[in-house]
């Protein structure tokens, strides 16, 4: 975050207009075309850099600035300051046409680098990364001790080999091999000279430099590392860290042809034998090719940072730096052993001891992530098992750690990235998903990308209802995580949940023993296959309902469940389609009441509910009881409109396949405007439906018909929506047309007679016309068919969705069926 003052210049900086970004590069222009440059070209250049760096988008500048910016830049006059914002100004108008800038005759190292960080931000149009490569590699191979310093060049080698790493030659990748063997390994171990400026006191009786120190403040007893402390330094020294800072990328470009080298398969050979142990002790006798003994020297730094790593450093700064380096270093441990299986052994001790002493170290918990890479990468190859390190770390870093954004989204994408190295240890990771799922709640607008790559790895048959009752609980997890860190003694100087909002009463009560255990299911670390009913915690925590983390969290959810159900549909069977059915109707009047957040999940559950009856049409059938029981409720009908419509309406879906039975009977396709309870409690669709279930659904949606258009507690309420009064009356039309005994009573309602709908015309008239029984078409008879005994089947009119109705008899104790099939 900013603070007042910077955001302020910022908004000025974006506010700036086309014109005054003009008449300000005049002004630019000419203080660069002075002889001496002074603070005011600082501070010009300094504001034009706020101007075209405080955007995303592109700011177009002047011609004639932009040749005096490269003049400027180029100048081996100019002081340093300068050339930095001019390079600055130019990377950000990056990419152009128009410049001439050219690296070839540049001797200073500083000039340079600041020269190809503009030409390489250009891209590669006109070869400018090899032009710069070749350059730099010049500078490099000479070796004259007075020549200038290759430290800023470091930088520029790392981008080129990220962008262009064919660029190098053989001969250039070895060089600058031996070159970093020499700096890591070889760095003096005293201290740098301090620069004086001269003058009365300066004295040849200075006092010399001692030797560097550890950070606990011992002396240093064996080579310089990144980790040695000093006064100052020496050149090599800041070589030394500029090497070990582009180590791991300049291994990984190093290695020839990776994995499919033509040695390659006589070292994996090696892999997990005895011959490998054997070949770690005996490379210090031979010489080694440049790329090998790079790779045995760092090794050796490696090792040596996780010595220096144990050390309890004096300050805060160091001890950062130890946390940076050990990540640093069991990263660059991972790819010496992937790209040389002899370093594995050697590797694994002290990766073991490293984990054992890090898992009792809240402080350095994100070194845990490395370790845990390195076994899934080598662990198999190594006969170690995995297991206990990923158990530790999905089971206690996200209960302890969730509140930290950076944790939470490197553990995500560990997760998400290797999904096909956990092998048979996926299984831990699908049931740590009420852990991960803290990281997703505490974070989730930066994480719900992530999620929604990872989720489909974590559902399967065994988890897909308790990740469903997971998903719909989301909030009240994240207002369950604020409840738990303002309870738990603070573990920083500010606090992580928000101070404006005040909630004693929430405090005082969660210590209630009846709430505890419904606190203790929601913060579960790993599934526990059941679920229980979360409403009395929704009333205890409905004070948090408000919280900005809380109604964040509540976005995502629709987002969340759309990739739930796209992944659970791929593989449910009938049985846990039914569970998933239910539970939807079950939990579409017990959600957080979070605002906005009930109408958002409706919407997803009523398109969800319809997808699973066209994968399932027999659900209809089978919950015909729940669904009798839901659909009879007129209480919530506001707010639950969504879901009723979605259990009586049609909704645009993809054709869902065909069920045998009907494709038997010559049903070649099916409609994309699918029905739940109108068009699959059907004999077409399920033999088990009769007439008995037909007539009581037609009766309940009947009274809840003739409730939610007469029946109005008070005026400040707002009436039924018109849509749901809609499909209530299109559902009992295409009931009617499936039983005899109903197309009387549906029927007279059309003649003026006391049965019908005739209220509904007086709730209103124009908006919901009653489907016509006599319409063109003829689309229902008002009088059931005639049938003969001879011929049990015969054609008739068209039905309500525009199909022939074939009404086929079958006897019941109350009359008879009438199914519409398409």
């Amino acid at each position: 975050m900013f603070t007042a003052g910077a955001e302020s210049l910022l908004h000025q900086a974006r506010d700036i207009r086309d014109e005054e970004l003009k008449k300000f590069c005049s002004r630019v222009v000419n203080l660069l075309q002075k002889d001496e440059l002074g603070p005011d070209a600082v501070d010009a250049l300094q504001r034009l850099f706020l101007i075209v760096s405080a955007t995303k988008y592109k700011r177009k500048l002047e011609d004639t600035c932009v040749h005096l910016l490269q003049a400027t830049l180029c100048s081996p006059k100019c002081p340093e300051q300068l050339q930095l914002l001019c390079a600055s100004i130019l990377r950000e108008t990056s990419p152009r046409d128009d410049l001439t800038l050219s690296c070839d005759h540049i001797q200073s190292t500083r000039q340079l680098s600041l020269v190809a960080s503009v030409l390489l931000a250009q891209g590669d149009p006109k070869g400018e990364v090899r032009s710069v490569g070749q350059r730099v590699f010049r500078i490099l191979e000479s070796r004259q001790p007075e020549g200038p310093s290759p430290r800023h060049l470091l930088p520029v080698v790392s981008k080129i080999t990220h962008l262009a790493p064919h660029t190098l030659h053989e001969d250039q990748t070895n060089q600058l091999s031996k070159r970093l063997v020499d700096w890591l390994r070889y760095a003096s171990v005293q201290q740098g000279v301090a620069h004086t400026s001269g003058g009365f006191f300066s004295t040849p009786r200075a006092r010399q430099p001692g030797p560097v120190t550890e950070v606990d403040g011992a002396v240093a007893t064996d080579f310089f590392t990144v980790l040695s402390t000093g006064q100052h330094f020496t050149e090599d020294q800041w070589l030394n860290v500029q090497a070990f800072s582009m180590l791991r990328a300049w291994l990984l470009h190093s290695d020839p042809e990776g994995p499919s080298a033509p040695d390659a398969d006589d070292r994996s050979e090696l892999e997990g034998s005895t011959l490998s142990v054997l070949s770690a002790g005996s490379t210090a006798g031979r010489l080694l090719p440049p790329r090998e003994r790079l790779r045995e020297k760092a090794f050796e730094y490696c090792q040596r940072l996780a010595e220096q790593s144990t050390r309890r450093a004096l300050r805060k700064g160091d001890s950062d730096l130890q946390k940076a380096c050990l990540v640093e270093a069991v990263l660059v441990l991972d790819v010496l052993c992937r790209q040389d299986p002899s370093f594995l052994y050697r590797t694994l001790s002290c990766l073991k001891a490293l984990h054992a002493r890090l898992c009792g170290d809240p402080a350095r918990v994100r070194t845990l992530l490395p370790i845990a890479q390195f076994f899934l990468n080598h662990g198999e190859a190594a006969a170690v098992d995995s297991e206990a390190v990923l158990r530790h770390l999905l089971t206690r870093t996200p209960s302890e750690f969730f509140h930290s954004p950076m944790l939470a989204f490197e553990l995500t994408c560990f997760c998400r990235d290797n999904l096909p190295l956990f092998g048979r240890n996926l299984d831990i990771l699908k049931r740590s998903f009420p852990n991960l799922f803290k990281l997703l709640a505490w974070n989730s607008p930066p994480l719900t990308a992530e999620f929604v790559a990872l989720l489909p790895s974590l559902v399967d048959a065994d988890t897909a209802v308790e990740v469903l009752h997971a998903l719909l609980d989301l909030p009240c997890l994240t207002a369950a995580l604020d409840l738990q860190l303002r309870l738990s003694p603070a573990t920083s100087e500010r606090p992580l949940w928000d101070p404006s909002l005040k909630i004693p009463s929430c405090l005082e009560a969660s210590r209630d023993p009846q709430f505890q255990g419904l606190l203790q299911y929601l913060l579960r670390a790993t599934a526990s296959g059941t679920t229980e009913r979360l409403g009395p915690l929704h009333r205890l925590l409905q004070p948090l309902a408000s919280c900005a983390r809380v109604v964040q969290c509540a976005q995502a959810v629709p987002t969340l469940l759309e990739a739930f159900f796209s992944a659970v549909t791929q593989f449910a069977d009938g049985a846990l389609t039914k569970q998933l059915a239910l539970l939807l109707l079950e939990r579409s009047d017990s959600l957080f009441q979070v605002p906005q957040y009930e109408a958002h999940v409706h919407r997803v559950l009523s398109s969800r509910f319809l997808a699973l009856c066209a994968l399932h049409p027999s659900l209809v059938v089978e919950l015909a009881k729940e669904l009798l029981e839901f659909v009879g409720s007129v209480s919530g009908i506001q707010g639950r409109g969504a879901m009723l419509a979605s259990v009586v309406r049609p909704a645009s879906l993809p054709a869902p396949p065909l069920p045998r039975r009907a494709a038997r009977r010559g049903l070649r396709s099916v409609p994309t405007q699918v029905w739940a309870i109108g068009e699959y409690l059907s004999v077409s669709w399920d033999r088990r439906c009769t007439v008995e279930q037909i007539n009581r659904f037609f009766e309940a949606l009947e009274a809840v018909l003739f409730e939610v258009t007469q029946s109005r507690p008070s005026a400040a309420l707002p009436r039924c929506p018109p849509q749901v009064v809609t499909v209530l009356m299109t559902t009992l039309t295409k009931l009617a047309s499936r039983s005899q005994d109903l197309i009387p009573r549906y029927g007279r309602g059309r003649t003026g007679k006391p049965a019908g709908f005739p209220w509904v015309r007086e709730w209103a008239p124009d908006a919901c016309p009653v489907p016509d029984v006599r319409s063109a078409g003829g689309r229902l008879l008002a009088s059931p068919p005639r049938f003969s005994s001879s011929s049990p089947t015969s054609w008739g009119p068209r039905s309500t969705c525009g199909a022939r109705l074939q009404r086929t008899r079958v006897p019941s104790s109350s009359g008879s069926l009438c199914s519409c099939r398409r």
